[in-house]
């Protein structure tokens, strides 16, 4: 069995961010990479990232793969006249910084304060390349990647503004929903960026399915689904 130490000084050189103090694991039940890591015999290192702090830069090379433990984190490309398409939402449980190739195709920044744990790259391909089951759980999470990479492709080529936005609210309710309420981390640029649409059409489509009785408010970011039905029939 492979056992990897990371060492968290010449970590700390090379990673943007501070040591985080001990916290809480993510959700056990979308833990992969703790069960990879673990069975591995690999020490994940946590690290500690304040609101809208770059964790990686576009083409940098990919010496880490990350997890969020707590908060929420942006992946993203600036396109060449200064627009910004996010890519995804990593939300605690997940994993990112997934690369196939030597470099990230996409920045990513935490979107609130954030925490997240890594290990390099080089160990988790070495514990693969001798351990079947660690092979398995890591190309299980790069085929979920690849799955939300074409839902998403679909979303922003074939769906109208409303339909886009509905989908994002039965994605979000289906990851973030507690008690028949989401708190979305996101602000609704972000939710622009992410669909591809102005912050105006983002507003306006939260407004009608409002007034339409979908959905409710509780704050500037938190919103009760109060009709799921007819929401997902906007999406189909």
């Amino acid at each position: 069995m492979l056992t990897q130490t990371l060492n968290t000084q010449a970590i700390n050189t090379q990673v943007r961010g501070k040591i985080a103090p001990a916290h809480p694991p993510a959700h056990p039940v979308s833990d992969q990479f703790g069960a990879i890591t673990g069975h591995a015999g690999l020490v994940a290192t946590e690290f500690s990232y304040r609101k809208d702090e770059e964790i990686y830069g576009e083409d940098e090379p990919a010496e880490y793969v990350y997890q969020v433990v707590s908060g929420a984190v942006r992946s993203y490309k600036l396109l060449s006249d200064g627009r910004r398409q996010i890519g995804a939402f990593h939300l605690p449980g997940d994993v990112f910084g997934l690369e196939s190739g030597p470099t990230h195709r996409l920045a990513a920044e935490a979107i609130i304060d954030t925490h997240v744990r890594l290990v390099k790259r080089a160990s988790l391909e070495k514990a693969a390349g001798t351990d079947v089951l660690v092979a398995r759980k890591l190309w299980a999470m790069t085929a979920g990647e690849l799955r939300h990479a074409e839902d998403h492709m679909l979303l922003l080529g074939r769906k109208t503004a409303m339909e886009r936005v509905a989908t994002f609210l039965l994605e979000m309710d289906r990851r973030l929903a507690v008690a028949g309420m989401m708190a979305l981390p996101m602000c609704r640029r972000d939710i622009g960026d992410y669909l591809g649409l102005t912050l105006e059409t983002v507003s306006r489509a939260l407004s009608q399915l409002h007034a339409q009785g979908i959905l409710g408010f509780s704050g500037a970011r938190q919103i009760v689904l109060r009709n799921r039905a007819r929401l997902h029939h906007l999406d189909a």
